[in-house]
């Protein structure tokens, strides 16, 4: 795939892996120096979570807007920068024996601003580094980065712990971010025309607008939300139904999570295949529909109580909507004007994160009110909705990428 990908990509395309992996091996060990070195419970486990994601649905559309105002690059490279910054002072803390939960929140945010930029401008500036007929290839090297990141480093980071002490988990996140920063300063990006100084909020509003009124766009909005309301109504549930209804203990309950990492690796691996062998319409429906399947089998673990059939769920769930990331994205770099990508990008991320929060509130209320197999039910359900929608929408009879925008 890399041969046929510019230099200049391949630059982000490093970049992006050193940044992904720094992201996930910081996340891992965050919770485990917050267990054994703070002893921090359950409540501060989630307050650290919480403070992680809130710049995901507070600096979205903000970077946004940064990303269509100014150099893409160069917020790319301050947006990491804060990163490595934050690991650095965190490690220095690690060191020093100064730690603290509210340390580790902090810093956590200031880490989780730097993502969110990398994470808006990253997919705005792909289009001009390759050919529009390489935008599937470019996204899927993406995403097999993150996927990648996403398996390795949990496990990357409780070994580094438990060998060699938290610091040596903060001192490969550091080197890693630091290097991420270094391939953006190799990379060359095209001169954009600026963008007219408005008011940053009608900026914004064009973007929210463009989003809603397109007819491609829409419905990958919509059910991008829906997929996200059911995922978390699954997840919140998963657990405690694996241990006391399937009698999974935890060795086996952390064997099919993975399963979803390995999920995702194969899709991102099999997205290209499945763009060049189907209408472009339908490779964006594989996802949404894979989830389908994924849920159904999860829900028939509530007859045939089998950890292989959770694994298999995992599996599917991890990578059908790969697909669906890479060829969504896809298709919304090209319907998008290159002046509004960022507030584009912008508008899905913020959704996507705030659907998640309602999803683990709805998948706690129902696993409280009726028990963890209404929650497979109601994640079943809301898995078919999201296929209705997209199936449903114009996406179907798209047989390859529309015209390019602007």
């Amino acid at each position: 795939m890399s041969a046929a990908l510019p230099r200049p990509f391949l630059n982000l395309a490093w970049s992006n892996l050193a940044a992904q992996s720094a992201e996930q091996l910081s996340l891992a060990a965050v919770p485990l120096v917050a267990v054994l070195a703070l002893g921090a419970g359950p409540g501060e486990i989630g307050f650290l979570a919480a403070i992680q994601t809130l710049p995901f649905l507070l600096v979205s559309m903000p970077m946004g807007l940064l990303a269509d105002r100014m150099s893409r690059r160069r917020l790319m490279v301050w947006c990491e920068a804060l990163r490595a910054v934050s690991l650095l002072v965190l490690l220095a803390m690690v060191l020093a024996s100064s730690l603290s939960i509210g340390w580790l929140a902090a810093l956590g945010f200031l880490g989780a601003v730097g993502t969110v930029g990398f994470s808006v401008a990253a997919p705005a500036l792909v289009p001009s580094l390759v050919p529009r007929d390489a935008l599937a290839a470019a996204n899927g090297r993406l995403e097999l980065a993150r996927s990648a990141a996403f398996t390795a480093g949990p496990a990357l980071a409780g070994a580094l712990v438990a060998w060699a002490g938290a610091p040596a988990a903060f001192v490969l996140a550091a080197l890693l971010s630091v290097s991420a920063v270094g391939l953006l300063l190799k990379l060359v990006e095209a001169p954009r025309v600026h963008a007219s100084r408005r008011h940053p909020l009608l900026d914004v509003r064009d973007g929210a607008r463009f989003v809603w009124q397109h007819a491609l766009l829409r419905p990958m909005l919509q059910t991008g939300a829906v997929f996200n309301i059911s995922w978390f109504v699954l997840q919140a549930g998963y657990v405690p139904y694996a241990v006391r209804v399937l009698g999974l203990g935890a060795q086996a309950v952390g064997f099919t999570l993975a399963m979803y990492g390995a999920g995702m690796v194969a899709g991102a691996l099999l997205t290209s295949r499945v763009v060049a062998h189907m209408p472009f319409g339908r490779a964006i429906q594989v996802g949404p529909a894979v989830a389908v399947v994924a849920a159904a089998a999860m829900a028939a673990t509530l007859v045939v109580p089998m950890a292989s059939l959770a694994a298999l769920s995992f599996f599917l769930f991890g990578a059908g909507p790969m697909v669906w990331t890479i060829t969504s994205t896809t298709l919304r770099q090209s319907v998008t004007d290159a002046a509004m990508l960022g507030r584009v990008s912008a508008v899905f991320l913020t959704i996507n994160a705030g659907a998640r929060p309602i999803g683990a509130a709805l998948g706690g209320v129902v696993g409280a009110a009726w028990g963890e197999p209404a929650c497979l039910l109601l994640a079943l359900a809301g898995f078919v909705l999201q296929a209705a929608i997209i199936f449903a929408s114009r996406i179907a009879g798209l047989q390859r990428l529309p015209a390019a925008a602007g």
